[in-house]
């Protein structure tokens, strides 16, 4: 694996290359970022990852100081799992200049659920792929289904601004007891992974209700939402939307695939989730 610091570098690299596929991360790797990188690999001509901790998508409260930095062994675990290219660059070399010039994605999709709560969010997501698209320049981006809305996002703003890229998404990978695997589950005391699992259990009793026909939305949320509070979470939404835009099913409309999305706090430690569900 070649792991490269700076543009020049990574354009000499990748210059003999005419289909990269590329997977974006902030680094800290566990096993869903790996099947990422693995599943890019027959995608293109050359396997390349990025780490980089974008500060733009932090809010002033959050653990941009504190998130969690483990080099040595996410660049081993990126050679195990075939990567070609490492592209790791420092922020003066990604920021050479404040970044006035900043990528707005559609409100409708990107100022609810994780927009709502995290203002600015997507925002700051936005305008780091579409840098990072620019240095690479891949003909496929891979990007896991656990940041469902942003999957979502990015592929609006790919399908928007016209660019040459294939973005696919990745299964989210589970632990055996069903928590989605991420970063952030570091932060979880020995109790507190041990009750992270019931956000999957309520997005699976969500998808349940749903499945046996019960079409009371509105109460489906509100019982998942109450379930998890009773048992000390700070839950900041749990809902069933359209799995084509995240709206709101209309009301009397065949239903069509659904997803089932939810971002909860346990303890100090912000933990999402979701769950696409085919009626």
């Amino acid at each position: 694996m070649h792991i490269v610091r700076t543009l020049p570098e990574l354009r000499a690299r990748l210059a003999p290359h005419r289909c990269p596929a590329f997977v974006p991360t902030m680094g800290n790797l566990h096993e869903g970022h790996l099947a990422l990188v693995r599943q890019a690999r027959p995608l293109g001509d050359a396997t390349v990852a990025s780490i980089f901790v974008n500060r733009l998508q932090f809010l002033p409260h959050e653990d941009f100081d504190t998130y969690p930095r483990t080099w040595e062994s996410d660049c081993r675990k990126l050679e195990a799992a075939g990567c070609d290219v490492l592209f790791a660059p420092d922020e003066a070399t990604l920021y050479p200049e404040p970044q006035t010039c900043k990528v707005h994605p559609d409100g409708a999709l990107a100022d609810i659920l994780e927009g709502h709560f995290r203002p600015g969010f997507f925002v700051g997501v936005c305008t780091v792929v579409m840098k990072l698209f620019a240095c690479v320049q891949p003909g496929v981006a891979v990007f896991g289904k656990k940041d469902y809305q942003q999957l979502m996002v990015i592929r609006h703003m790919a399908r928007q601004m016209a660019l040459p890229i294939d973005i696919v998404g990745g299964e989210t990978q589970r632990a055996d007891d069903g928590l989605a695997l991420s970063s952030r589950n570091g932060y979880l005391s020995p109790a507190e992974r041990a009750e992270a699992v019931q956000l999957s259990k309520a997005l699976q009793a969500m998808a349940d209700a749903v499945r046996v026909g019960d079409r009371d939305l509105s109460a489906i949320e509100a019982r998942a939402a109450r379930a998890l509070t009773q048992r000390g979470w700070q839950p900041d939404y749990l809902v069933l939307r359209r799995r084509a835009d995240l709206q709101p099913p209309v009301g009397g409309a065949p239903l069509g695939p659904l997803v089932a999305l939810a971002a909860a706090r346990l303890g100090a430690t912000r933990l999402i989730d979701n769950l696409e569900i085919d009626v």
